[in-house]
């Protein structure tokens, strides 16, 4: 009866950080949106340059002033890279999406549950199948797998390994 109590949380708790991590990218999307609003509204404005000496002074001032906006800005849209991590950093596919991304971060990273980064397929696949079988035990993880093919099991495996080199390419 326990099993079942703590097995029905932890299937709440995970279906809440999927919901949760559903939102994180979806706020990463608009901030990417945003980012290409603020790409195609930059315009040049032409500066008149003339000879009169305060008139040249409120000029810099102004290019100053325009280059601390543009400074602030940048560092703005800086930060909020940063706080959305790395969540846009490569496209995962809509199983590991909806059985791994939860607790394992959209990216493999590790959020609630360990960072699949760096994991050979091979050792992917026997953690996999030992969750799917109960010889680990995790009922999180029982649970996500219970019904999946092993050909799922196999094709997660494989995705999950490419993600340490699909890192390192988006962050070059």
């Amino acid at each position: 009866m326990i099993r079942h109590i703590i097995a029905a949380i932890a299937t709440l708790l995970a279906l809440w950080a999927m919901v949760f991590m559903y939102q994180l990218d979806q706020k990463a999307e608009r901030f990417r949106q945003i980012q290409e609003i603020i790409e195609k509204s930059k315009q040049e404005v032409p500066v008149q340059k003339t000879t009169q000496p305060i008139q040249q002074i409120e000029e810099s001032s102004v290019e100053e002033q325009m280059k601390k906006e543009e400074d602030e800005v940048a560092k703005k849209l800086k930060a909020l890279r940063e706080r959305a991590g790395s969540a846009m950093a490569f496209k995962v596919s809509p199983l590991y999406k909806q059985k791994c991304s939860s607790c394992h971060g959209v990216n493999g990273e590790g959020a609630i549950g360990p960072s699949l980064i760096g994991k050979s397929e091979a050792d992917l696949y026997k953690a996999l199948t030992d969750f799917k079988s109960g010889v680990r035990k995790n009922y999180v993880m029982y649970g996500l797998l219970a019904k999946m093919s092993d050909a799922d099991l196999k094709a997660l495996s494989e995705e999950i390994a490419t993600f340490e080199e699909k890192l390192k390419a988006a962050a070059e």
